[in-house]
């Protein structure tokens, strides 16, 4: 008999070996729930091949990044022909967006970007159009409030749908703070390992009702992580050598 479960990882980073470890241990099947909570690209040395993966996973779910949103602020403009009229439409928000994009490692993503046809391109970029901003998902007796980076800005009498896409991708969670009485907040962007007063850092953090999955898959040592809601239990892919 088959077990149906819901998962959650965030900021992956483009380490795709790291991915295809860490889904063989949970050993994922297409009845199961894989939320992906934004960052998959940039950093990595394969972003794009990570999410052509993902693109063909039916059973998964994916919320915007902080990388995404770059990505889809600078790739609109980049895979424009190199003009004359396409240099004068660069303003002051367009150079600034790409620089952005660069200082936080864009490369690796161009580079494969660039190698696909431009049918792919556009699927890739409509596949990050597509990525929702947060998710509330119930599971067994408990609910959650999934989304990249946390509640910018907190307030206990202010609104989901008052909150911006910046305080929701960019802005770090304040785990001194419980946002929700009654919910767990799954949240990514922050790796473990800068979590003041963390005692085990490279691992799930748990606090005032906040779980904190990236295990900083992206710097040295660190790990892709893999929270199942239905258990509570923690997965951790290998090492990055």
């Amino acid at each position: 008999m088959i077990t149906i479960a819901t998962y959650v990882m965030s900021d992956i980073h483009g380490q795709y070996d790291l991915l295809m470890d860490i889904i063989e241990k949970i050993k994922l099947n297409d009845e199961d729930t894989l939320y992906v909570l934004g960052d998959l690209i940039d950093r990595g040395p394969h972003p794009i091949k990570t999410v052509l993966k993902l693109m063909e996973m039916p059973n998964v779910i994916c919320l915007v990044g902080n990388h995404e949103l770059m990505a889809i602020d600078c790739l609109d403009f980049l895979m424009k022909e190199i003009t004359n009229e396409s240099i004068a439409s660069m303003d002051a928000m367009t150079i600034n967006n790409i620089v952005s994009w660069k200082i936080n490692g864009c490369d690796t993503t161009l580079k494969e970007f660039r190698a696909l046809d431009r049918e792919t391109q556009m699927e890739v970029l409509e596949f990050f159009k597509d990525f929702s901003l947060y998710e509330e998902v119930t599971v067994g007796d408990k609910d959650y409030f999934l989304v990249h980076a946390g509640l910018g800005n907190y307030r206990p009498d202010k609104k989901i749908e008052e909150y911006s896409v910046f305080e929701m991708v960019w802005d770090r969670a304040d785990y001194d703070i419980q946002y929700f009485p009654d919910k767990y907040t799954v949240s990514g962007h922050t790796p473990t390992q800068f979590i003041e007063g963390n005692p085990k850092p490279g691992y799930i953090f748990k606090k005032n009702n906040h779980i904190a999955i990236d295990c900083g898959a992206h710097i040295p040592g660190g790990r892709l992580a893999v929270l199942c809601l239905d258990t509570g239990e923690e997965f951790y892919s290998s090492y990055d050598d």
